[in-house]
């Protein structure tokens, strides 16, 4: 029972992050601001709690699952889905950092709304997201698959 509420857990907690990851997405354009990226900055904050919560849940799968560390440890496939995870971690940094400087400077400047340009800095990092997050459940597929170990 343990493995599949967590496995459960795990599922609900990653589509979860795709879908902000999309919502982020369809949100930042230009014409951005005031309550609109504060929206922004709440759904980034739930992004980062989702994607903790996903590395918490799915390492309780690995020691607590009904498959054991010894299915998953030595695997290069699941290996591979938690390279795939971190560099998705990192490609947010530069997205993150920007929304909250742009939610500062929206609390200083009432007018302030985002450029064309504030939005390309961040855009090719979250698209780069999108791509690398694709990879998380290929590398997922082949593991339920028996590749990799």
């Amino acid at each position: 029972m343990t493995d599949l509420v967590l496995t459960i857990a795990h599922h609900l907690l990653v589509f979860s992050l795709a879908a902000i990851l999309a919502a982020e997405l369809a949100m930042i354009r230009p014409g951005l601001s005031g309550a609109g990226l504060k929206r922004v900055g709440v759904l980034d904050l739930h992004y980062g709690a989702i994607a903790t919560a996903v590395l918490a849940v799915g390492f309780a799968r690995v020691y607590w699952g009904a498959k054991g560390p010894e299915a998953f440890l030595g695997n290069w496939a699941f290996w591979s889905k938690i390279a795939a995870f971190a560099v998705v971690g990192l490609l947010s940094a530069p997205p993150t950092l920007r929304i909250l400087q742009w939610r500062k400077r929206a609390r200083s400047e009432p007018d302030f709304a985002l450029s064309v340009a504030d939005v390309a800095a961040v855009r090719p990092f979250m698209l780069a997201e999108v791509a690398v997050f694709a990879l998380i459940p290929i590398f997922a597929a082949m593991m339920v698959r028996g590749f990799g170990q």
